[in-house]
């Protein structure tokens, strides 16, 4: 909640946050001037909870709808230790402290509106069923024929609007009614074949990684992969990968 225009101290602005505890709305009348309201946030809306009043004889009263503002407690709370300061600088006849007169004149709080004990009404609930009048003895004063009527007093009326339309009169065809389906006629779905394509080409499947490292990768993986008694193996690939010719087959390799 904040202070409004309605008060003006020197040196201190009137954008002033409070706390407001377990308080309730005034309903301030004249003489008085409402200081706080409730603002635009809280509910309900623009409403006095604090006013001031001074006499004619010079004797000034502050009215508050919270006890708990000024405690302990709440003192410490936001800045109600100046809004205390505040009130108690004005009620010692404060020089700084001055009421705005246009402002006190026509305060900014709304008019109390009067709200039904929703708890009370609830625990009185009523039936939805509204409650009818009571039947008269002659039925037929019920009925009301002015809303649909099956005569033939209208017939005259439109065999004239064929003379006026010069549209020439003739009997009436039936109509072919047209029931409606719960579901819609069966039709046969129609696919396209479905045909093989032709197989792709036979290629043979190369370690591109293989084929195109160095002769230092290649001798690393060759390395990893044989083990003591793969001498003569190693030997084999070793020489394939640094192209040196190797012995015939039946001979020992070097």
């Amino acid at each position: 909640k904040r202070v409004g225009d309605d008060v003006n101290v020197a040196g201190m602005s009137n954008d002033l946050v409070f706390v407001y505890p377990y308080g309730a709305t005034l309903g301030v009348q004249k003489p008085s001037i409402p200081v706080l309201s409730t603002g635009f946030v809280s509910y309900p809306l623009n409403r006095p909870v604090c006013a001031f009043c001074e006499l004619p004889s010079g004797g000034r009263l502050v009215v508050t709808g919270s006890c708990h503002l000024f405690e302990d407690h709440w003192l410490p709370k936001e800045e109600n230790a100046t809004l205390q300061d505040i009130v108690f600088r004005w009620l010692l006849h404060d020089k700084d402290i001055v009421l705005n007169e246009i402002d006190a004149r026509n305060p900014d709080v709304n008019d109390y509106n009067f709200v039904p004990e929703v708890r009370s009404l609830s625990e009185r609930p009523k039936n939805c069923v509204q409650e009818s009048e009571e039947p008269p003895k002659d039925f037929r004063s019920l009925f009301t024929e002015d809303l649909f009527r099956f005569d033939m007093r209208l017939i005259p009326e439109t065999l004239a609007l064929y003379e006026q339309l010069n549209e020439k009169q003739k009997p009436l065809t039936l109509i072919e009614t047209e029931f409606e389906r719960p579901l819609p006629l069966l039709q046969p779905a129609v696919l396209p074949p479905a045909l093989r394509d032709l197989p792709g080409p036979a290629l043979d499947l190369f370690d591109l990684d293989e084929e195109f490292a160095s002769e230092k990768v290649r001798l690393a993986q060759l390395t990893n992969r044989c083990k003591s008694e793969d001498i003569v193996y190693f030997l084999r690939q070793c020489s394939e990968i640094f192209n040196i010719p190797t012995e015939k087959e039946g001979e020992s390799a070097a």
